[in-house]
C-alpha cells in the first residue's frame, strides 16, 4: 500500500509594496549651532539663547555640547638652524548645539534681535 502525499499548500504570491501612511505630524524645528574659541563666552551665549526661548514657553532641547574641534600648529623657533627647537600652538573650537521645537513668529524675532558677544559664531537652520 503506497500512500501519495498530496500537496495542499496555495503557491506563494509575490508581496506587493505597501505604501506606509505617515501618521505623524511633521514638527518644525530651528536648530541652532553655536560656536566660539572661549567656552565661557560660549556659555554665557548659550543660556542668553535659552532665557529668550524659555520666555515664550518653547520647548526646548539642549544645550548638547558637541566635540572640541582643536586645532594643532609646529612652528620652528629659529629662523635657519636648531630644527629641533620648535614651538607647538593648538586652537580649541568650542561648540553646542540647541533645537527649539515648534517655534513661534515672536521666538524667531527675539533671537534674531539678540545681541551676543563678539567672537560667537551661529548658524540657525530650520528643519
Amino acid at each position: 500500500m503506497a500512500t501519495v502525499k498530496e500537496e495542499t499548500a496555495a503557491p506563494k504570491k509575490a508581496a506587493k509594496p505597501r505604501a506606509k501612511k505617515a501618521a505623524v505630524a511633521e514638527v518644525t524645528r530651528l536648530r541652532i549651532k553655536v560656536k566660539a574659541y572661549e567656552h565661557k563666552v560660549l556659555d554665557a551665549s548659550v543660556k542668553q539663547i535659552l532665557d529668550t526661548a524659555l520666555r515664550y514657553d518653547t520647548k526646548v532641547a539642549g544645550p548638547i555640547p558637541l566635540p572640541t574641534e582643536i586645532k594643532k600648529y609646529t612652528v620652528n623657533r629659529s629662523t635657519f638652524v636648531y630644527k629641533d627647537a620648535r614651538e607647538q600652538f593648538e586652537m580649541r573650537i568650542h561648540k553646542r548645539v540647541i533645537d527649539i521645537l515648534d517655534p513661534s513668529p515672536k521666538v524667531i524675532e527675539a533671537l534674531t534681535n539678540l545681541s551676543l558677544p563678539s567672537g560667537v559664531t551661529i548658524d540657525v537652520k530650520m528643519a
